[in-house]
């Protein structure tokens, strides 16, 4: 499919950037993977989808493209060792005109603002046109009918050419490149009875279709408005988070020069000055200083957290009380919060099967439809001999067989749910995520920081003290919980040299320190002689394989742990926990949340292995972890999902990010998906039918253009309507419990 709604896309892009400007523009994804966004103002159906990702796939070097209809940006991943691909080139030849996406680009929208003055335009000319007709229909003289259509013809001439063009614009992207899209038959059918009722007003004929003309073009722009004005509701809560993020902050230059600079133009590596009351503007590392943060809006936990020395803080937290000097880590693009924004604007990129279907079914409808109003021109001339009978009736097919319905009919239920997600906290990285996770029949939960607050506490030790400072120097380098609780233990420990960091995921850390080589984790993998099981998790210390001590640790479940588990299971859902914590410490936790089945001492191979061994009993498995060393049991689940507070790589893995703490989010996202779903068939559903049972009415002669032109109207306002129940659906008693992601506003 070529470009199905590129107004203006003849025109070629003049002064494309330079391939250094490309680069520079691009990050970098890992050591061989670029990825470079673009705004493409004109896409804004899933035939533009289509054809905007084939043409960038077929270019030389590009492992990926996604378009993402909502903020109208395609996403393109290419290899960085080779030569930039052409792009602009690309685009162009499919009809699209682009430019570099950056990230101050205004929050305009000046397609929202076009669609509104075409929806007046038409909108007042139909009902002017429509009084007129009353007339006409109602039985007035040959004189009056002819002063009416011609009024009606100076009213419908300009209304058509103002307000039609955002279809014809489209249909002649289509055409130019050789092949069609759902604006074609609208554009045929539009233009087909405009100028039979121009013919019919000049001859003194009855009938003209002026009426019918005008009244299809503004019902039809109603639903392309309404369906750009979901997508812009959608990103509402994302720009409030946008909105309310820093612009600049104060950085400190090597020779302690303070100046005030644009948070784009901060790399990694500078420090900077948070005062109380400030937002963090990036990722960092507290350098000097402590105080107390709201990470509400980031984690979600309502409690302040203490910042100190060597301690990571996010983008978006509020810094309530001391100053703090933070060296940045990463730049504003790559922060927390621009890595959740990117997430939940992928929620309409990746298309689902339901909404591929559509697509295609749309794509294919177009020439279907041309080939059935053919047939009945065609058919009708051969048994009347009527050219004029039977090009009415072929427009009436044109019209009433529009697939606007069948092409709104996911992408709407698809917008509504990712909305109704966020403000349950949840951002989703993948459209077909939703749909996935409908299917489910089984929940495996991980157990520390997940079904846990996973914030543990060191309840015994029995380490000499004069190595408690080894211990917390080896934890203090380790996001693990039970790391950062040994870290806690002996703060001392920092002022360590520490060499040859390693940390192996579901084992533990160890590292040379005064030569000698420490293990902090696993009592199996930290000495040949491991400690004896407790009822609480343990972590063994040794030196050069000989034990040292133990640690061991105390944890509590989250507080919605036990009603967001009791929802799963009221509604059928199986529940498990697979843990590396020690046998007894899983049971306790399994017993008090009301969970029957569960396996400790899990290693990350060990985990995936059990999501294999669930898939082959024909178990539909949702994972839901947080931590490194559950992130390819993440990777390996039909659905995952994980806290915003996960590990780096665990966030990454996931299909889904809650980022409130709350578990009341698994059984909301459950819900929502399951309703998303029915909605999804009763749409496609009604789509089917309608055409079904207009079609043979249309073929026959029964149905006049304007009679064609409400009921496609109606078809397609009706599956919008549909797709708005979603908003308004009745919430499950764990969703009115967990705490919502607030939608900001300025």
């Amino acid at each position: 499919m070529a470009g199905c709604c590129a107004p203006g896309a003849d025109i070629a892009p003049v002064g494309q950037p330079a391939d250094e400007e490309v680069r520079l523009a691009s990050r970098a994804l890992s050591e061989t993977l670029m990825q470079t966004d673009f705004s493409v103002p004109a896409a804004h159906c899933g035939a533009c989808i289509k054809t905007i990702e084939q043409a960038l796939l077929a270019l030389p070097g590009v492992e990926a493209a996604r378009l993402n209809l909502s903020t109208r940006r395609v996403s393109v991943q290419w290899r960085k060792n080779g030569p930039v691909p052409p792009f602009f080139d690309a685009l162009a030849r499919a009809g699209y005109d682009a430019t570099l996406y950056t990230h101050d680009q205004s929050d305009d929208d000046p397609e929202f603002g076009r669609l509104l003055r075409a929806t007046a335009v038409a909108g007042f000319a139909a009902m002017n046109i429509m009084l007129l007709s009353v007339s006409v229909w109602s039985g007035a003289d040959a004189e009056t009918r002819h002063a009416f259509h011609m009024v009606s013809a100076l009213m419908a001439l300009p209304a058509i050419a103002y307000s039609g063009r955002v279809f014809f614009a489209s249909a002649w992207s289509a055409l130019k490149a050789r092949t069609t899209n759902m604006d074609v038959p609208i554009s045929v059918g539009i233009l087909l009875t405009l100028a039979l009722s121009l013919h019919d007003t000049f001859r003194n004929e009855p009938h003209a279709y002026f009426d019918a003309v005008v009244s299809l073009t503004f019902f039809l722009l109603i639903g392309r408005t309404l369906d750009h004005m979901m997508r812009r509701k959608a990103r509402t809560a994302i720009s409030g988070l946008a909105r309310i993020m820093p612009r600049g902050a104060v950085t400190v230059s090597a020779d302690g020069v303070r100046s005030y600079k644009d948070v784009r133009e901060i790399a990694p590596g500078e420090t900077l000055l948070v005062a109380p009351g400030e937002r963090i503007p990036l990722d960092g590392i507290v350098m000097r200083g402590g105080g107390e943060l709201d990470a509400q809006l980031v984690t979600g936990e309502a409690t302040p957290v203490i910042a100190t020395h060597g301690d990571k803080v996010s983008a978006g937290m509020l810094n309530l009380t001391g100053a703090l000097t933070i060296r940045a880590e990463r730049k504003v693009e790559d922060s927390f919060l621009a890595e959740m924004m990117r997430m939940m604007e992928a929620a309409e990129a990746g298309r689902s099967r339901y909404r591929r279907i559509a697509d295609r079914a749309a794509s294919l409808y177009s020439p279907v439809i041309h080939i059935l109003a053919l047939a009945s021109f065609i058919g009708w001339m051969a048994a009347t001999g009527d050219w004029h009978r039977a090009l009415t009736v072929a427009v009436s097919v044109l019209i009433i067989t529009c697939p606007c319905a069948l092409g709104l009919a996911v992408p709407m239920v698809q917008v509504m749910a990712a909305r109704r997600l966020f403000e349950h906290g949840i951002a989703l990285k993948e459209g077909s995520a939703l749909e996935r996770l409908a299917g489910i029949d089984t929940v495996v939960f991980d157990k520390t920081g997940t079904l846990t607050l996973g914030n543990l506490r060191v309840a015994a030790s029995t380490v000499p003290e004069r190595d408690l400072a080894v211990a917390a120097a080896l934890a203090a380098l380790s996001r693990h919980p039970a790391a950062r609780a040994v870290a806690r233990f002996d703060p001392a420990g920092a002022d360590l040299t520490v060499e040859d960091f390693a940390e192996h995921p579901g084992l533990g850390v160890e590292a040379r320190i005064a030569g000698a080589l420490y293990r902090l984790g696993r009592p199996s993998w930290a000495c040949a002689e491991p400690a004896a099981a407790s009822e609480r998790s343990m972590s063994t210390l040794s030196r050069d394989g000989v034990p040292l001590g133990t640690f061991s640790f105390t944890d509590t479940p989250r507080a919605d742990a036990k009603a967001a588990v009791r929802a799963l299971l009221e509604r059928g859902i199986v529940v498990e926990i697979v843990s590396g914590d020690g046998a007894e410490a899983v049971a306790a936790a399994a017993h008090q949340l009301g969970i029957e089945t569960y396996r400790a001492s899990m290693l990350p191979a060990d985990k995936v292995a059990r999501l294999e061994e669930l898939r082959r009993q024909g178990r539909i498995v949702l994972m839901v972890g947080d931590g490194l060393n559950d992130a390819p049991a993440l990777a390996a689940a039909h659905v995952s999902m994980a806290p915003g507070s996960a590990a780096e790589v665990g966030r990454h893995a996931a299909d889904m990010v809650f980022v409130n703490g709350a578990l009341s989010a698994v059984p909301a996202a459950l819900a929502t998906a399951l309703r998303a779903a029915v909605l999804v068939r009763q749409n496609l559903a009604l789509a089917v039918v309608y055409n079904l049972a207009v079609l043979p009415l249309a073929l026959a002669g029964h149905v006049t253009p304007l009679i064609a032109a409400i009921a496609m109207s109606s078809s397609s306002i009706l599956v919008v309507a549909n797709a708005l129940r979603l908003r308004s659906g009745e919430r499950t008693p764990s969703e009115l419990r967990g705490p919502k992601l607030v939608e900001v506003t300025s």
